[in-house]
C-alpha cells in the first residue's frame, strides 16, 4: 500500500487519486482541515493512492498565480474523486474560489461535497448543498463521512487484493 502526498505546483500522478478542494488558509494563525483529512485518508485506504493537496509544501506560496490555478484546474480533472470540504468561516476560511470550483466539478460524477453543520457560517453552504443534491452529488455533514464518501466513488481502484 501506497499513500502518496502531492502537494501543490508538483508533477500529478497517473493511477487513482483524490483532490482535496475547499478553502485554504491565508494566514500561518488559521490551521488547515487537510492534515486530518491526509490522515483519515491514510487510515482508511488499502492501496496505493495519491492525495492531490493544493497547498504549498513547506508553505511556500505559488510565485505566480497562474502557476497556481493550473494546476489545481488540472489536478481536478485528472483526480479519481474530489473531496470538497468547506468549514465555512467568512472570517478566516470564506471559500470564495470553491464556491466556483464545486460549481464547476459539480457534473463531473467526481465531486463529494462536506458541509458541517456547526462551522460558523452554515447558511452559506445551503445553496452548495442544495446544488449537490440536484445533481445527486452525496452530501456529508463530517470529515470522517466525507472522506469515507469520497474513498467510496473511487471503489476498488488501486486497492491491494
Amino acid at each position: 500500500m501506497t499513500i502518496t502526498e502531492i502537494w501543490a505546483r508538483e508533477p500529478l500522478p497517473t493511477g487513482p487519486s483524490i483532490f482535496l478542494a475547499g478553502p485554504t488558509p491565508r494566514s500561518p494563525a488559521v490551521r488547515s482541515w487537510r492534515p486530518a483529512a491526509i490522515t483519515l485518508i491514510q487510515r482508511s485506504w488499502p492501496g496505493d493512492l495519491a492525495i492531490l493537496i493544493p497547498e504549498s509544501r513547506d508553505a511556500i506560496r505559488a510565485a505566480d498565480y497562474d502557476d497556481q490555478f493550473s494546476w489545481e484546474t488540472r489536478a481536478r480533472e485528472s483526480a479519481t474523486a474530489i473531496l470538497f470540504w468547506i468549514p465555512r468561516d467568512l472570517a478566516t476560511l470564506p471559500g470564495f474560489t470553491t464556491n466556483v470550483e464545486f460549481g464547476h466539478d459539480v457534473t463531473t460524477g467526481k465531486a463529494v461535497l462536506g458541509c458541517p453543520p456547526d462551522c460558523p457560517n452554515p447558511e452559506r453552504n445551503r445553496y452548495l448543498i442544495h446544488l449537490a443534491n440536484h445533481y445527486s452529488v452525496p452530501v456529508r455533514q463530517t470529515l470522517p463521512d466525507t472522506v469515507a464518501a469520497a474513498l467510496a466513488s473511487i471503489g476498488g481502484q488501486g486497492q491491494s487484493r
